[in-house]
């Protein structure tokens, strides 16, 4: 079995709080623009692990 490297965690642990802080931002401040900006963060870093990792 694959392990993850120290960076992919910090990705994963990256995304996972910005999706918490995008649902902060539209559940509880009603503030949704804010929250689909912060939220369109997690694709973009999630294509470019995968880009990474598809380059090795």
């Amino acid at each position: 079995m694959k392990k993850f490297k120290k960076s992919e965690i910090v990705l994963m642990v990256l995304v996972v709080v910005l999706i918490g802080v995008s649902e902060y931002y539209f559940l509880i401040r009603n503030e949704p623009l804010k929250a689909i900006f912060i939220g369109l963060w997690c694709p973009t870093i999630l294509g470019f692990l995968i880009l990474f990792n598809r380059k090795r």
